[in-house]
């Protein structure tokens, strides 16, 4: 105790040490912020043993960082490494290796465009990880066969998702399948020099998979039958797979256990092949046929009763239907939740009535572009389907003030609303501003709503997470003070082309501890005074586009540079930086990954040289302007595209001012 009475902090941290390990885990279990656990941390050596005993995910950003991760904390089961910048074969069988030899107890990984790793690294995790079970490789380009091989020593693995690795064919998926018939969840999307032959062989030597995605590859009717030898199927992708048609998705017909499927951008599926899936699998609960029916015929409508006490999710996007087709899908699947009608023509309120009337579950409305709704639509809408939490109205230019407060008024829980370029206006978000679960806010292209809305929406919506203005060309700095008090959750915020924000107005942003996304194109007025205040205050930052803030110089690179760790995408390009202020960034941000700098008129070529060469390794994509591209030496193209960067290089003449 103290002299005046009252616990001194050393007796409470002697109670937190008197404290059991169990119990201390349980109570971090309740901390979710990683800033309040690693105060906790700090503040007790026995709060630091508990975490590193009882955590199980990690995510590092630092391929450095990755070896003191995997000592700190051995009881990990899920590792992220898709933002370990400068991850590759070395570094990450060296961090393995550190483990001392012990096997890991990791069941989780995830390499997503982890594009520097290939079979030599993945041969090191599968040997340290033995009770591996599911492996993310998507977006990772360079993977091929010999990638695959590595992976088919995980007997165990469970769950693969290889999206847009895309040099893997039938051998490689051939190895992964017979090294791991345990395959329950598989997902080959975009990876497309795999055909029939390689689904017909995983189909064989994997009869356990639930879920397949095959979408947007060139097979044919043939791998559905192949499929459809799974008595387990539950789910199946096939969006942009061109050459599947209604004889397809009739050998789909056998077994009784499918539950999800995605036809999407399917052409040559029509309502008759639907009709005789729906026919024949009685527990379907998720249907996407979204641009691919030509029209929707009577066979599917009259169908859908069969499933109407399952089915939850129906989307229909970019499709013609009236309202004669709303009624009877009203009629047939009262459970909906979900009803995806973006881009559909014909929709109209007098549909939205008779389709909602029926459907009092939906939690998800999605009629984007349906240009025909007006305040009717959201009358009836709000006095349905008061539990409704997502509505997408975006470019629906006859709804207002008025129908939003009906929706305020009656659907108090309501988390995500786009209303991005619709006729709305201070008065509306007044309404909105009632709904105190609200967590997303898309008011892009509103040019009549003002600061006035704005200090409604800071008011009362303290859960906001995500606000886009993008073009909300009357927001000032005054708006973005009353967001920055009242809304301090922020992760995601647009201010591109609010050409009235000056450097007081980030000043107000840089309270938003949690901001890791920020879009300020165009920001005329800025300048590095201002990007100084978001480095120092918003030190989550992880995205950040400075496009054509003509006034943005070298000294908010240094700002960044010293502060803002974890950006890993930045876009600078028409900014007014040099070749020394262009170095310094690359040379210090060691998370960053993703870097467009087209029109850096200030930076010369020798600038570009070194800054590169400082960054080597880490990048992974670059947007360049196409005149650099015989001028950068070619050892340096070279030594990006062994790293695995990406280079796009954009057709326009090189200009230097310098």
């Amino acid at each position: 105790m103290s002299q005046d009475g009252k616990p001194s902090s050393a007796g409470a941290v002697a109670g937190v040490d008197a404290l059991s390990q169990d119990l201390l885990a349980h109570a971090l279990a309740g901390v979710h912020d990683p800033r309040d656990r690693k105060s906790c941390r700090l503040a007790s050596r026995a709060f630091a043993r508990a975490e590193a005993a009882s955590r199980r995910s990690a995510r590092p950003l630092r391929c450095e960082a990755l070896p003191r991760v995997l000592r700190a904390f051995p009881s990990l089961t899920s590792l992220d490494l898709s933002a370990c910048a400068g991850l590759d074969d070395a570094s990450l069988a060296a961090a393995l290796s550190s483990a001392g030899g012990t096997e890991l107890g990791v069941r989780r990984v995830s390499l997503a465009r982890a594009s520097g790793v290939g079979w030599r690294g993945l041969e090191a995790m599968v040997a340290a990880c033995p009770r591996l079970e599911a492996v993310d490789l998507s977006h990772c380009v360079a993977a091929g066969d010999r990638e695959m091989a590595a992976l088919a020593a995980a007997a165990g693995l469970r769950e693969l998702v290889m999206d847009k690795c895309l040099g893997v064919t039938d051998v490689g998926l051939a190895k992964v399948a017979v090294g791991c018939p345990g395959l329950d969840r598989l997902s080959v999307k975009w990876c497309r020099e795999i055909s029939d032959i390689g689904i017909e062989l995983l189909a064989k030597k994997c009869p356990n998979l639930r879920s397949v995605d095959i979408s947007y590859l060139k097979v044919s009717n043939e791998s559905l039958r192949s499929l459809s030898t799974l008595e387990k199927l539950e789910e199946i992708a096939l969006v942009g797979c061109m050459f599947i048609d209604d004889g397809g998705l009739r050998m789909l017909c056998a077994g009784n256990s499918l539950q999800s499927i995605d036809v999407s951008r399917c052409h040559h599926v029509t309502s008759q092949g639907l009709a005789s899936l729906i026919d024949s699998q009685r527990f379907i609960q998720k249907i996407n046929a979204g641009d691919s029916l030509h029209e929707i015929e009577s066979c599917f409508l009259s169908k859908l009763s069969t499933i109407g006490e399952t089915l939850t999710v129906l989307r229909l996007d970019g499709l013609e239907i009236f309202a004669s087709n709303l009624q009877a899908i009203g009629d047939s699947c009262k459970n909906l939740a979900e009803i995806g009608l973006s881009k559909c023509n014909g929709v109209t309120d007098d549909g939205i009535a008779s389709l909602v009337v029926h459907c009092g579950y939906l939690r998800t409305i999605d009629v984007t572009c349906c240009h025909l709704l007006t305040n009717d639509a959201l009358a009836v809408i709000a006095e349905n389907c008061r539990m409704v939490e997502c509505l997408r109205l975006e470019s629906c230019p006859f709804i207002n003030e008025k129908g939003l407060e009906r929706i305020a008024t009656h659907c108090s829980h309501l988390k995500e609303i786009d209303l991005t370029d619709c006729r709305i206006n201070d008065e509306a978000l007044q309404h909105l501003a009632s709904c105190s679960e609200l967590e997303i806010l898309k008011l892009g292209l509103c040019s009549s709503i003002s600061d006035k809305g704005l200090v409604y929406i800071g008011s009362n919506c303290a859960k906001l997470v995500e606000l886009d203005l993008y073009r909300c060309s009357a927001i000032t700095d005054e708006g973005l003070a009353a967001v920055a008090q009242g809304c301090k959750k922020i992760r995601m915020l647009n201010l591109c082309y609010c050409t009235q924000i000056t450097d007081a107005g980030l000043k107000h942003l840089s309270t938003l501890e949690e901001l890791t996304n920020l879009e300020m194109r165009c920001l005329v007025r800025i300048t590095g005074i201002g990007i100084t205040s978001i480095a120092i205050g918003c030190t989550s930052l992880i995205e950040l586009d400075l496009k054509r803030c003509y006034s943005v110089d070298d000294a908010g690179l240094w700002a960044l540079s010293r502060y803002s760790q974890n950006l890993r995408q930045l876009t600078i390009s028409y900014c007014q930086v040099t070749g020394l202020g262009l170095c310094h960034l690359l040379g210090s941000l060691r998370s960053l990954q993703d870097l467009k700098m087209v029109h850096l008129s200030w930076v010369s070529i020798e600038g570009f040289e070194m800054s590169l060469r400082a960054a080597c390794g880490r990048l992974k994509k670059l947007k360049l302007l196409g005149g650099l591209r015989s001028v950068l030496s070619p050892e340096l193209l070279q030594t990006l595209q062994a790293c695995g960067c990406r280079v796009r290089w954009v057709d326009k003449p090189l200009v230097y001012k310098g």
